[in-house]
């Protein structure tokens, strides 16, 4: 049930204990307000998912994650951009024009299932966005599902319903690991370039770092990062301690990984490089000033 959303099934209202009676004083006195064949709102309720029900569905892929973001499973990382209200439409909506309006029609694999809640579930919105994400922001957001909540990959696979060929192959590059959506793009993106990736290596006795890239330990800032006195005490004591064990650091910012990401790969390319540690012969100070004149 999505009661944060405000906007409810009359079924689900009646599950929640609503009298018949109950639901018409409700709507005599506007406490619920009618928004379409068996839905109503509260005079709260969350605008975004209030369209979607009036679109002819539920408020979905990544509209539905931001929403779970936002109410009560925070570690939940979703792609920026995306800007549109994304709605699967009930299959009863079928043939029927579609509203005008900043909305995105969304539909996961498989057969249409029905509207039974306002927002859809984990789940069904991640089976919507596997069709409007990349797929590095698709894993990179499932990565951070599996992390930040209970839900594992069975799970959400079984509320999916059929899970398309195209799904489980991207399910399998996903990683519970990874503790930011900027880890899961960087660790992903270093695969794709070539890269043997450790995630999560440990340093120290209790600690961990991002990635590892063999000596590299790569650090990922996430967009809600801030850098107070506390933190950059504690990532200059952690940069210590990995050089003491001879590990190199390189930190990388979400702007890094998402927007320049070519730079900063050529970045760890220069770190990693095989002999990178020799000496050049132009910067041999044995052959400085030994040309004859």
């Amino acid at each position: 049930m999505t009661s944060d959303s405000g906007v409810y099934t009359l079924k689900e209202l009646a599950a929640m204990g609503w009298s018949p009676d109950d639901i018409k004083r409700a709507r005599r006195s506007e406490t619920l307000i009618p928004v379409a064949h068996g839905w109503v709102r509260s005079g709260t309720a969350d605008q975004r998912v209030v369209a979607a029900v009036v679109a002819g569905g539920a408020l979905s892929c990544v509209g539905a994650l931001r929403f779970h973001q936002a109410h009560g499973s925070s570690g939940i990382w979703v792609p920026p951009g995306y800007t549109e209200t994304h709605v699967r439409r009930s299959k009863h909506m079928k043939g029927k024009p579609r509203p005008s309006g900043p909305f995105r029609w969304c539909q996961g694999y498989g057969q249409p299932l029905p509207v039974v809640t306002a927002v859809d579930s984990i789940p069904l919105a991640l089976n919507c966005a596997a069709r409007c994400l990349t797929a590095e922001e698709w894993i990179a957001t499932v990565d951070s599902v599996l992390n930040a909540t209970d839900w594992t990959i069975p799970d959400i696979q079984a509320e999916m319903g059929r899970v398309a060929r195209v799904v489980t192959a991207m399910f399998s590059r996903c990683d519970d690991r990874s503790q930011s959506g900027t880890e899961s793009i960087a660790r992903l993106r270093l695969i794709a370039a070539g890269f043997e990736v450790e995630v999560q290596p440990g340093i120290g006795t209790h600690e961990h770092a991002d990635l590892r890239v063999g000596a590299l330990l790569i650090e990922c800032d996430g967009r809600a990062y801030h850098s107070d006195a506390e933190t950059f005490r504690n990532d200059r004591r952690r940069d210590r301690m990995t050089m003491i064990d001879r590990w190199m650091t390189m930190r990388l910012t979400y702007d890094d990984v998402l927007y320049n990401w070519d730079e900063a790969l050529e970045d760890i390319r220069a770190v990693t490089r095989s002999d990178r540690h020799r000496i050049r012969r132009d910067n041999d100070p044995r052959r400085r000033g030994n040309s004859s004149t």
